[in-house]
């Protein structure tokens, strides 16, 4: 057992790599990150990217088993939460665009509202790197989640054009004679080795053993930015969902909700796995919440309170003086 920089037990890498256990979680995910990657090829990107909450249910899952750790009450709504909009979603994905050359997607690439998004993802991405990471990124690990986010929206298309291209070639019609293949691969590597690494950023400055609430808030939040941008990069480039039922769309938007809010349950769970703290906080009145959101709340309703006793306080005052006057 060796210490890191900020005093908490870990073990060597060394002694890590000849666990069993340590690859068969690296082979696993290398194989699910090549099944992800095929995904993209043959289902729609609303479909493929929401699907990625299943990933952290699995995880609390198998962590309850494998690691002994608690999953809990609010663990085990989430799970369920997490279940039932990911099986909305899955009823009421739209079909995948038909696509028979890769350079159908290079014309839906180079379209104004498409270039529009991605200038917009470059600018925002220079501007995070260069002007705020420096003075904010040690502070906050949003600033870096964020160029992950918005980065990994346009990954998402090139990888998805990239991937249609590998499909199409494997059945007999060659996408590696047509200069835009190279493009999209190009495009895919770059934004991932930017993706990977102000995410190893982020996990670096803030590891879980340090600030374990905030990075659990923040991974909720980097999902549900991670997935929105990714769907707002698929309805830009596609100029729609490939449906023009209102149900199937609202259908969609709620799976969506659902699957957001049972991701937020399980990061929560992993603090306070069933609401006892939460329900202390509660009793207690103005203690602090331990995430993002019960934080806020308890802080407005400390502020009203503060200002209610102000106002009261100020009013029995000038009660108290018309008294004096009026003795007088």
């Amino acid at each position: 057992m060796l210490e890191d920089k900020y005093g908490s037990p870990c073990t060597s890498f060394v002694i890590t790599k000849k666990s069993p256990m340590w690859w068969a979680g690296i082979i696993c995910l290398v194989l699910g990150e090549i099944f992800n990657f095929a995904a993209y090829a043959f289902a729609p990107a609303i479909l493929v990217t929401p699907l990625g909450a299943l990933s952290v249910l699995i995880g609390a899952v198998l962590g309850s088993y494998v690691l002994k750790e608690e999953l809990g009450t609010l663990g085990k709504l989430g799970s369920a939460i997490c279940l039932i909009g990911a099986v909305i979603i899955v009823l009421h994905a739209p079909p995948d665009e038909e696509i028979e050359t890769i350079d159908q997607i290079l014309n839906l690439a180079i379209q104004p509202g498409f270039l529009l998004y991605s200038i917009a993802v470059c600018i925002f991405a220079v501007v995070m790197i260069y002007k705020v990471g420096p003075v904010y990124g040690k502070r906050n690990p949003l600033v870096y989640l964020s160029i992950c986010s918005t980065v990994g929206s346009v990954s998402v298309m090139a990888v998805k054009a990239f991937g249609i291209a590998l499909k199409l070639t494997f059945a007999g019609h060659n996408q590696f004679s047509h200069p835009s293949t190279y493009v999209f691969m190009i495009i895919t590597t770059v934004c991932i080795l930017t993706q990977m690494n102000y995410f190893n950023k982020a996990l670096s400055q803030f590891p879980t053993n340090i600030h374990l609430t905030s990075t659990l808030t923040a991974s909720t939040l980097y999902y549900v930015a991670f997935t929105t941008a990714t769907l707002c990069a698929s309805f830009i480039l596609f100029k729609g969902f490939n449906t023009t039922e209102v149900v199937n769309t609202l259908s969609l938007i709620c799976g969506f909700l659902v699957t957001f809010t049972g991701v937020y349950l399980l990061n929560l769970s992993r603090t306070d796995p069933n609401g006892t703290k939460a329900l202390a906080r509660r009793g207690a009145g103005d203690i602090t919440g331990t995430d993002m959101i019960s934080s806020l709340q308890t802080r407005m309703s400390m502020e009203a309170r503060r200002s209610a006793s102000g106002r009261m306080s100020i009013g029995a005052g000038a009660a108290g003086e018309r008294g004096v006057i009026g003795r007088g």
